[in-house]
Formats: structure tokens, C-alpha cells, sequence
């Protein structure tokens, strides 16, 4: 277990910065946690030191950790985003317990606020089919970044995933690439003929020069202008520049190819556990939101199904 910890009692900047690097720490080295939801907890954890100040962690009542969740309000945060900051806060107390800095962890009293279940915003098919043609020869890597929007609605993997694609896990005679997921859970995707045609295309006329810019070649399948991986940082920008360009909502994001990918599934008859199993959900409760977006679809069974429909 981490034994490093800052001096003193003083929330200062000082130990708010060595508090997240321990936390940190611990969160990679013992509970083996991905990097993006290291890093995820760091933010948050650093929020939380922007509102605590000076005080001391030992002292810590509950009626002055209930005023967090407000304070996080007043910032402007959604409820969705002020329920997870609460829940990193409920990690790092239960971290300084096993580390003996504190007896009682104050924030498991912290009540989460209910979040209501928000139906993801989606784009329809004849969108997609716009947004997947966009990138044209007048981009400076347009093959690849068409390939990138094949690939996300093809197999409604997350940003960070496509990141990190590799070419040995791309299997196009198969039809089919293995993504790993969070908790580095590994799965089987399949690819449709325009996706795959779009990445033999991408892998003919620009891979192999973006390779040769880096001092090696990382074998990842997506690769920057200087032969490197694709930070997902980018992709979010490739994407939010294709879909300003179709007069796309400023709201989307990559994420609502993953939410396409499954509402567009179910659309069309595929079973919720094929659904699941391709986007790669723990459970089954995650997967189900989307049989809430097709009402057409619900009505249509309605009107054939009920008696009185």
C-alpha cells in the first residue's frame, strides 16, 4: 500500500498537489485502474482542493462537506458531473482511511442527488451518412480522417479506444477488430464494407508516410501528422470540425457515434444483449437507455402488436 503523504495538517497548495500524486499513485498501482479514469479522478480530486482551502482533512465535518455538492453547483456543473465528483470525493476519504489519516470517512455520508436518466442526443442515418463523407481531398489527411468516422460509428467504440487501436488487433479480411475497453476488457467488433474500405484506403495512401515521421512506428493504426498516436483530444476536435461542416448541433460529440451506433442497432431489430456485448457494457441497465430514443419504432410495435393499437 502508498505510504506517501504530505507533512502537516494545512490543506495548502503545496499537499493538495502531493494528496492527488499519492491518490494518484495509488489509484494505477493498487486498484490497476485505466489512465483516462486516473486522470478523471485527479480532476476531480483537484476541484475539490480549489473549494476546501486551508482546512484540515482530519476536521472535516459532514455540514461543511454537504456544501460541496451546492458549491459545485454555483460552478455550473451538471447534476450528472457534481454525483461523480462526489463519488471521487466517497474514493480518496476511503483511501485516507486505509492510510490511517483518518477513522471516519465523513464523505460516505455525502448523499448522491438522483440524476435523471437523459435520453443521449443522436444523429439520424442520413446525418451519419453526411458526417462519414465530409472529410474530402481538400483536407490535409482526409483518408484518415474518414477512416477515423468510419470506425467510430462502425463499431461505436469510445474516443479513447479508436486512440488506441492497434493494427494487429484490425482484421479486415475478417471483417472484425478486438478493442479493449475499460478495465482493459478486451472485444470483438465487427466491421461493416464502407468502414473497412475506408481504412484499406487510409492504410494505402497515408499510414505508411505518417509512419516513417516518427522515430519508430507504434503499430497503432491511427496516426498524428508526425507519425505518433492520435490523441483523443484531437479526434474530438476532427470530429467537432466535420460535424459543424453537415450544420451539425455544437453539442455533439464523438460519443453520439457510440450512441448512433446502439440506437441505430435496436432500430433495426438487434437483440439488447448483441448491443451490450458490442459496446462493451458491464451491465445491461447501461445498454438499455437506448431502447428509449426509437419512439417511431415503439409506436410501430405498439400499432401491430396491441389489441387496440
Amino acid at each position: 500500500m502508498s505510504t506517501v503523504r504530505p507533512s502537516g495538517k494545512s490543506a495548502s497548495a503545496t499537499a493538495a498537489t502531493r494528496w492527488c500524486q499519492a491518490f494518484s499513485h495509488y489509484l494505477k498501482s493498487e486498484c490497476h485502474l485505466a489512465e483516462n479514469t486516473v486522470e478523471a479522478y485527479r480532476r476531480d480530486l483537484t476541484r475539490f482542493f480549489s473549494w476546501f482551502g486551508a482546512r484540515s482533512l482530519t476536521q472535516l465535518q459532514i455540514r461543511q462537506l454537504s456544501d460541496y455538492p451546492a458549491w459545485l453547483g454555483e460552478q455550473g456543473l451538471a447534476p450528472t458531473s457534481i454525483s461523480r465528483h462526489v463519488v471521487s470525493l466517497k474514493v480518496f476519504f476511503r483511501y485516507l482511511q486505509l492510510e490511517g489519516v483518518l477513522h471516519d470517512n465523513q464523505a460516505e455520508l455525502l448523499g448522491t442527488q438522483t440524476v435523471w436518466q437523459r435520453v443521449p442526443r443522436i444523429l439520424s442515418p442520413e446525418q451519419v451518412r453526411r458526417l462519414l463523407t465530409s472529410p474530402t481531398p481538400d483536407d490535409r489527411l482526409w483518408r484518415r480522417d474518414r477512416a477515423i468516422l468510419e470506425l467510430l460509428y462502425a463499431t461505436g467504440c469510445r474516443v479513447s479506444e479508436i486512440s488506441h487501436l492497434a493494427c494487429r488487433d484490425t482484421h479486415l479480411d475478417e471483417a472484425f477488430c478486438r478493442c479493449h475497453g475499460k478495465g482493459d476488457k478486451e472485444r470483438m467488433v465487427p466491421l461493416g464494407r464502407q468502414a473497412i474500405e475506408a481504412v484499406r484506403d487510409y492504410l494505402s495512401h497515408e499510414r505508411p508516410k505518417l509512419a516513417t515521421r516518427a522515430a519508430h512506428d507504434p503499430g497503432l493504426l491511427i496516426l498524428s501528422p508526425r507519425g505518433r498516436r492520435m490523441r483523443r483530444e484531437r479526434i474530438w476536435e476532427l470530429f467537432k470540425k466535420y460535424a459543424a461542416r453537415i450544420g451539425a448541433p455544437r453539442q455533439l460529440s464523438p460519443h453520439t457515434m457510440r450512441h448512433s451506433f446502439a440506437t441505430h442497432l435496436l432500430a433495426g431489430g438487434a437483440d439488447l444483449r448483441q448491443v451490450q456485448e458490442m459496446l462493451g457494457h458491464a451491465s445491461i441497465a447501461t445498454t438499455q437507455i437506448y431502447t428509449h430514443v426509437d419512439h417511431t419504432r415503439l409506436k410501430a410495435i405498439h400499432k401491430r402488436f396491441h389489441p387496440r393499437g
